[in-house]
This record gives structure tokens, sequence and C-alpha cells, in this order.
């Protein structure tokens, strides 16, 4: 259907249905708490059996006149003390509804952002009983029980940790600093690629602005928005940028107020912020005038009536503002040769708006015999003063000056633009235009999917088309005249000729990914997501390897230790291996037909465990080099869905979380076996340390979470660091091990969405973490610094080839 892609994207930011949303987190909220009530009572359950099986050896014991072991009676105390009902938790399913809809692995993935707004918690990590044992005083507590939702969770202390309330919580010796930046949003927003004089490709995605020096193959980054980035302009000296954002929310829910930046691309330092307090929801569109040297700046925002207001920028003053439209507006610009002149298209309007004695005064485009579009997608200037606007109907129309009507609107009547003429451009809708020095005209259009070189009287010159696979042309930028810059749909940026064709410099998902996985000895990383791509990364050359579509949404993976396959789970209960030489499927295997949520190779690669949401984790024999799989066994004892899993260094046991809040632990080499005193595992090393919930991460939970704040975590190799993904587009750093309550931490922005996943490459050189609908994966270069002032600190310079902030946590 022509334009329909585009209508669905220039829509999607001005609907915002609200009884759909309510009864959507109305029922989310009952599934969840059944899910809990469920757990909670297979909990109880468990526990009642334990006590019974440790009764009659108490009473042999006691008969035998032998004293009862400290560790035992403490047990047993600890048993019991978890089966009464607590008088400080007395709802502990109550006031999360607004939070269940956004659960992160409830039944369902992560189905919006941002956030929804936090009520009042029934968990706070700060409140922990420490359980004592009655003989012997070299030790103050054996566990530590926590609360999350009402639910209780103990922690077993390590024998080598003699005074847990002694523990002292410092910030990391390693910091974090943005290196490079993966993915470009093309998918609903438009003009949004620029090449600067530098030889930077300017652009963004999430919260960040990337420069990319084509030639050099390098990143410089603004990271100075607070949300998602939506719109950009370049000055007319093509130095400063003038770049727009989202409202978004904070971590409470509390709405941000959106605002523009300008700033100065050579030196990265921001020259104003306007609009803080002026504009709703978002920035949607921005221009600078050029005729004046760039003095004002027009700004049309996402509100209701989407207001259109002339800034002052440099000053800091608004000339003006007037509501424009209740429908979606896509573009604005100035007159090239007049401040007073500017022009907004979008859904079903071109306006020509006149700028006189501080007040803007709108007309209409008529179509008259003309068929009016659904939607004006983009318009540009000719070099000899017309206005050339691109629509869903695949024409170019010629909007022309013609004389004022003065019989009908009398004496001083101003001229007005009409329909010229009407091209035929493109099969479905011309996306994008762009003016070259010498008059011309090239178009981009979105379901032929062709760039098409036009003369000044848009006479066809020569034309040529995308690959398929990159989508539609979303928006041109001219390098040299012959040389083009490609934004596309399926968020990519490609580089090319008329003659020879278009390679792609920048690639991304194009919908919420939640797989990621480091390879064990190369900088190598593997993601996957809902736009059921499997993708291959080179972290040092900053490419993309290679890519394969899947037949269904891809949402774990994990490398197998010798570095020869990654196993992949979907979201259908499937899982399939590939060979990364050849990229051939090598097993193809299904568990349940539930969404698979994790996948881990135990260290010495023999095992390979599925997590799985039917809550089973499902065991396999790997041989051949992890080329051949063969049921070994079945995990069964959880009452909720897996989240995350871990094998122990030795490969024989495994620790899993849950969608309930358990920590169970299994003896995989006994035939996978639950292992019902979780005492016993308290000294046990593993493997890998990604479990969100357990002692050695305690501190990384924020005071008043509820139990989906953080989607996961990953230790570093060299066990001194751990890396968080939390809810709040955050990146956190804590010192590892971390078990105890406000914890401080460095925390990093830069993600537009929940952050779904972090890992450390194999030699701990950088961490990758991976946003969710932002479609952006963030790469940071682990940097070490010693001890010394942990108050907010920038650690980007001008003269950095990345520019990057962290700010310390302490206490929260």
């Amino acid at each position: 259907i022509p334009g329909y892609q585009d209508d669905v994207s220039a829509e999607s930011s001005t609907e915002f249905p609200d009884r759909m949303s309510l009864m959507e987190v109305r029922l989310q909220a009952q599934e969840d708490e059944i899910t809990l009530l469920k757990s909670s009572l297979a909990d109880a359950l468990r526990k009642l059996r334990l006590h019974d099986q440790q009764i009659p050896l108490l009473k042999q014991q006691l008969i035998a006149g032998k004293r009862v072991s400290p560790w035992r009676m403490h047990y047993l105390k600890a048993s019991s003390s978890q089966m009464k009902p607590r008088s400080n938790s007395s709802e502990p399913f109550s006031n999360n509804r607004a939070k269940a809809a956004r659960t992160a692995r409830v039944h369902a993935l992560k189905r919006q952002h941002p956030p929804r707004p936090h009520p009042q918690k029934s968990w706070h990590p700060a409140h922990m009983e420490a359980h004592s044992p009655p003989f012997g005083r070299k030790r103050t507590c054996q566990s530590i029980k926590m609360f999350i939702r009402g639910r209780p969770i103990t922690m077993y202390i390590p024998s080598n940790i003699l005074n847990y309330e002694e523990l002292r919580m410092d910030l990391p010796s390693q910091k974090l600093d943005l290196d490079w930046v993966y993915g470009y949003r093309g998918r609903d927003c438009r003009a949004n690629l620029y090449l600067l004089p530098s030889g930077e490709a300017v652009y963004f995605i999430a919260c960040v602005v990337v420069l990319y020096h084509i030639r050099n193959q390098t990143q410089r980054h603004y990271q100075k928005h607070t949300d998602c980035v939506r719109c950009l302009a370049i000055h007319p000296d093509k130095v400063r940028v003038a770049s727009g954002q989202t409202a978004g929310v904070d971590k409470d829910g509390k709405p941000l107020q959106p605002f523009v930046h300008i700033w100065d691309s050579k030196t990265l330092v921001t020259l104003q912020q306007i609009g803080l307090g002026t504009f709703e929801r978002g920035v949607g569109a921005l221009a600078f005038s050029s005729s004046d040297n760039g003095t004002f700046l027009c700004v049309i925002d996402d509100s209701n009536e989407h207001m259109i207001s002339v800034w002052d920028w440099n000053k800091n003053i608004k000339h003006t503002e007037v509501k424009s439209t209740n429908e979606a507006v896509l573009g604005v610009d100035f007159s090239p040769t007049d401040t007073n002149n500017i022009i907004s298209c979008g859904k079903s309007h071109v306006y020509f708006w006149t700028l006189s004695t501080g007040t803007l005064t709108k007309k209409q485009g008529i179509f008259g015999k003309y068929k009016k579009p659904k939607f004006v997608l983009c318009f540009v200037f000719s070099l000899t003063g017309d206005v050339l606007t691109g629509d869903s109907e695949g024409n170019i129309l010629t909007w022309g000056k013609s004389a004022a009507d003065t019989k009908t609107l009398g004496k001083g009547a101003k001229e007005t633009f009409q329909i010229m003429k009407q091209t035929r451009a493109h099969e479905g809708s011309v996306f994008t235009m762009c003016i070259l020095q010498g008059g011309a005209i090239l178009s981009g259009g979105g379901k032929d999917r062709k760039i098409i070189r036009w003369s000044a009287d848009l006479a066809p010159e020569r034309e040529c088309e995308i690959p398929e696979k990159f989508g539609a042309v979303r928006t041109i930028a001219d390098v040299d005249g012959e040389e083009l810059l490609v934004g596309t749909t399926r968020n990519a940026i490609l580089r090319g000729t008329f003659s020879d064709g278009f390679v792609a410099i920048v690639q991304g998902h194009v919908d919420e990914m939640w797989g990621l996985a480091t390879h064990p000895t190369q900088n190598i990383f593997i993601t996957c997501g809902n736009d059921r791509q499997v993708c291959v990364w080179n972290a040092g050359d900053h490419k993309l390897d290679w890519c394969a579509t899947l037949e269904e949404s891809g949402l774990c993976a994990d490398f197998s230790p010798n570095g020869a396959v990654v196993s992949v789970g979907l979201s259908t209960g499937r899982w399939v291996v590939l060979d990364l030489q050849t990229k051939e499927v090598v097993s193809d295997l299904t568990d349940g037909n539930e969404q698979l949520s994790v996948m881990r190779y135990s260290p010495d690669g023999s095992f390979l465990a599925v997590g799985s949401h039917d809550n089973f984790i499902y065991i396999y024999n790997v041989t051949e080099g992890g080329r051949r799989y063969t049921r070994f066994g079945k995990c069964t004892g959880h009452s909720s869905f897996i989240t995350h899993l871990d094998w122990s260094k030795d490969g024989k046991y495994i620790m899993s979380n849950s969608g309930d809040y358990e920590i169970l632990y299994w003896d995989v080499a006994s035939g996978c076996k639950l292992l019902r005193n979780r005492f016993e595992s308290k000294d046990r090393e593993w493997a890998s340390y990604t479990c969100v919930l357990g002692f050695h991460v305690m501190g990384v939970w924020l005071e008043g979470s509820d139990g989906t704040d953080i989607n996961a975590l990953c230790r570093s190799h060299s066990e001194r660091m751990v890396a968080v993904a939390d809810d709040f587009c955050k990146v956190h750093l804590f010192q590892y091990p971390c078990p105890k309550p406000k914890a401080p931490s460095y925390k990093y922005e830069g993600h537009g969405s929940h952050v779904t996943n972090v890992r450390f490459t194999h030699n701990d050189s950088h961490l990758l973490s991976m946003g969710g609908k932002d479609t952006c994966i963030l790469q940071w270069r682990v940097k070490g610094a010693g001890t010394g002032d942990h108050s907010k600190e920038h650690l980007a310079s001008s003269s950095s080839v990345c520019s990057s902030s962290s700010s310390p946590e302490n206490g929260r």
C-alpha cells in the first residue's frame, strides 16, 4: 500500500491509547499476582517438606545425646522463620499494578517504553534479617534475608567472610568510556543524516548524536541529551548543530521536559539549551534560518497542537509561538532567501507561514484539481524559488508563487503559492528530497527503494535501487555531487554512487533486542532480537561480520567455549546452533512450546543448559565440538519461568533465578537433582555470574526496587567488577563482590530504552550494552582509575575521539 509504512511511523508519535493501555496494565498485574501466589505456595510446601525431613534426624540426635551442629540448627530456624507471616510486609503484591505491564519477562517481553510510574514498593534491600548460629562466636551471622515484593530471599554468607557487618563497599577501580555506537535511527525519524565539512557524517540513535568520520572510521559522540534524540538541524556555518529530544520519564515515572541543544561539532561543547518548560512530549522538527546567517531556529514540538515557535537561539529568546495543527508534522524549514517565510508539512497538509511583527500566520496549500495526498512527507526549495513537495502518492508537486487575487482579497493581498506542476516520481511514497549544488534534485522512494536524480526542471537523469534488505530510502546526504550517503528505514547508512552501487557503512537491528553473547577468545559478539536477525559483530573493527535471518525472534544466545559455534534460543521453544565459519545451522532442536530465556554452556563445553519460560532447565550433552546435542536431563523445581543461570567452575552445578525471585541450585552431574540445602552452595565458585539474585550481587539492587528493575548483569572475567543493565536506560558499574545494600557505583547514560543485556568481552577490555526498543548497541571501553574525588565527573575532553560521562552513585 503506497505510503503505508510512513503512515505508521508518522502517526505513532501522536497516538496514545489510554483505555487499552489501562486494561493491559490490569490484566498483566492480575497474571503477575497469580504467578507469585502460586510460587509462594510452592515455596512454602517445599520448605514444609524439608522441615519434615529434618525432624526425625533431630529426634535421633537428641535421643543419642548428641549436640546439634550450629549450621543445622540455624538452617532449621531459618526454614521455620521463612514460613512465618511478617507483619511489616502486609500486602506483598499490592500497589504494583502500574509496574506490572512493564515487567521484564512476565509471560512476555517488555512491550513498551518509557516505564510507567513506580508505586510504593514493599521491598527494601536495606531491610534484612541476619540469622546467627546459637553456638560459636567467630562469625556474626550466617545468612541474610531480603524481601522482594513481600517474598523472602535468603542469601547464605560464604565462609571466607568472617564479619559481614564490617564489609566495605567501594567504587570499582575501573570506569567506562563510550568507545563505539552501533546503529542508526532511520525506521521512524527523517532528516537525520548530514555530512559536515570535517568529513564526518552526523546522525543519532538513542540518546547519542554520533559523528562518524567516514575516511578515518572513527567516532565522536555528543552525549548531553537525557532521552532519545528525535531530530537534527545543521547551522549554515556547517559547524553548529541543533538536536531535539523526546520528553521521557525519570526512574519514578515522572515526565521530564524536552529541550533543544545547540552545540559545536568541533569541540562538542553545548552552546545553548532552549525550550526547557516550553515544549511538550518532545521536539519533532527543527530548522535554522539561512538568509541571516542562522540567527533564528524554528521548532515544532510533539504536543497535540504541534506548537511552532521561532527563537533567537543565541540569546535564548522566543520571538513567537502559535498552534500549528492537530495532525502529525514531519518537516519544517525557512526559505533560503527570506527568514520571514517558513514552510511545514505533514499529514494531509503543507503550510506556508509568514513571520511579521512577531506574529506567525499560515496559509494552507490548496491542492485544487490535484489529488490531496494522505501525507506530504518532504520538501525542498529549488534555486528558482519554487517549493517542491514529495508525498505519499509518489508525486513531486511544484509550488510556485502566483500574483495575489486583489479582486477577491482586496488591495494589499500578498502573493501565494499554488501548484504549478505534478511529476510522477516513485511507486509508493517519496520519502526524501535533496538539492545538489548545481540545482539538480535527488529523490528517494519508499516502496520502490529507488534514488532518482532529476534535472532542475524535473527531467529524470539517473536512477538506482538500493538492496531490499536495507529497506526504503529514508534520507539522502550529498557528499561531493557524485558520492551519496543514504539513510534507510531498516536502520542502515549506505555509501556509494549511481555507477558503483551502495554498501553499508552503518547497520543495526530494527526491533527490540534481548540476546547478547561475547566470544570466549576473540573480540566478537553476537546479538539477536524480535527482528529475527542474528548478527555477529567485530568489536575491534566495529563492523558487522555477518547477519542471518531466523524463522522466529531470537531472545538469548551463548558461544561454545571452543568458539566454533553459537546457540540461539527462540521465542517458540526452538533453539538453533550456528557454525561461525560457514554460518550454517548445525543443530535445530525444540524444548517445550514457550520462549527460551537463557542459553549457557558449561565451562568445558560438555553440557548446554537451556532455560525456558515453561519453568524447566533442559540439559544437553555436547559432543563433536558443539555440533551434536543429546538430552541429558531436565531440572524440575522452579515455580516460575527461568530468567538467568550460571555454571559452577567445575561444571557440575547450576545456579538459577526465576520470575518469582527464586534462587535454586542443581547438581547436574548427579542427574539434575535440586539441592534442597542451599547452605551447602554458599562457597561454590561460579564460572560466570549473570544471575541477578545472589549473595555476591545483592548490593546492586536499588532501594525500593520491585524485582524487575534489573534486567541483566555480568561479572567481569577478572572478578573485580560487575556491570548492571537496568530498566531506566542506565548501565551501572559496581565492584565485585557487591553483597551489601546501597553499594556505590558509576552510572552511565546513552540508551533511550530499558537496557536488556550487558556482557564483557573475553579480556575485559570492553563492555557491551544493549537497549531494548532503542535498537542501540553501545560499546564501552574499560579504563583503569585510581581512587580520589568521587564527585560527578566528565571523562571526555573536547579533543578526545569519544565523549562520555560517568557519575558515581553512593547511597542512592
